[in-house]
């Protein structure tokens, strides 16, 4: 198998040949990650002590924020440390493990994603038997078989890429190792192995969302039927994962469903599913919520309280 790289490292072009742009866009990405990592720890931190957030509903927003922190970081790193180098290089390697550990954690969100469509569905159209369903046991079976989830995806990705004979050209036009600019360098047809990637990757997400999506339908059926108060309250908590679900789910869709072309807005559309949504989904789900916000509130008035003391 080792026989059929005759490349040892990848180039990559990065997000744009201007010097100037690149020391902006470092201190842009290295504020963003920050953000990204502060965001999502205080909101683990915040479930973790808070005993108002003790539903499942925040079990698997923890784990979702603990992925999103993994997610970006597959990634973000490299690609600032890369904004101040001259030569953005990456080895066999470290493209075939960057490759691997972005689509376990991408994999494992869409699978926790969907997870927490589920226990939406059942908060809402099952509320007297909520407790009894989704104890903690299942919570915790849920939560094991999305990271088996991500990582029989991404092992099935790394499968199709890592046999394919790599001899000539080594630069990607991209800031870090993905499926479609790699199979553009592979000295070897690649039809078959595109299909299969989409048959993975875009099919996976297609199906995901289309279960979201109808978890939803059959929620707003059932709120009809709800008071005012109640549907607004219910709408709340699923208004927030249906905007998280759209923003991270439309760019894959738009990336993982044609795998035989790339384009120039790819690089684009990246990053908004790399640093931006992970960063957007704390946000959306502290200030969309009273009751993340409260523990929040409770959880800076300790830390404060400890300073002083």
């Amino acid at each position: 198998m080792a026989n059929t790289h005759n490349v040892t490292e990848f180039i990559f072009l990065g997000l744009s040949p201007n010097q100037k742009v690149q020391k902006l866009f470092f201190v842009l990405f290295l504020l963003l990650y920050l953000a990204v990592v502060l965001g999502n720890f205080l909101i683990v931190l915040t479930v973790m002590t808070s005993r108002s957030l003790g539903s499942p509903m925040y079990f698997f927003l923890s784990y979702l924020s603990f992925v999103e922190i993994s997610y970006s970081s597959t990634i973000a790193p490299k690609l600032i440390k890369d904004l101040l180098a001259e030569r953005k290089a990456i080895s066999l390697w470290g493209c075939m493990t960057q490759l691997y550990f972005m689509h376990f954690f991408g994999g494992t969100e869409i699978f926790l994603l969907t997870v927490m469509a589920y226990d939406r569905y059942v908060a809402i159209c099952r509320p007297l038997n909520y407790t009894t369903i989704m104890n903690r046991q299942v919570c915790a079976v849920l939560v094991g078989m999305a990271w088996a989830g991500g990582f029989v995806h991404s092992f099935a990705q790394i499968l199709l890429i890592f046999h394919l004979p790599f001899c000539g050209p080594n630069v990607i036009d991209h800031y870090f190792c993905d499926l479609l600019p790699l199979l553009k360098l592979a000295c070897s047809d690649t039809f078959l192995i595109g299909l299969l990637i989409v048959a993975n990757g875009g099919t996976l997400s297609v199906i995901s969302f289309v279960i979201i999506l109808a978890s939803y339908m059959v929620i707003l059926l059932h709120l009809r039927t709800r008071s005012s108060e109640g549907r607004s309250k219910a709408l709340s908590t699923c208004g927030s994962h249906i905007t998280v679900v759209t923003l991270f789910f439309g760019p894959c869709i738009f990336i993982y469903l044609r795998p035989s072309t790339t384009l120039s807005i790819d690089k684009t559309v990246a990053v908004f599913y790399t640093v931006i949504t992970p960063l957007l989904n704390p946000v959306i789900y502290s200030l969309r919520n009273a009751e993340v916000k409260k523990a929040m509130k409770k959880l800076w008035i300790r830390t404060m309280k400890l300073d002083k003391k």
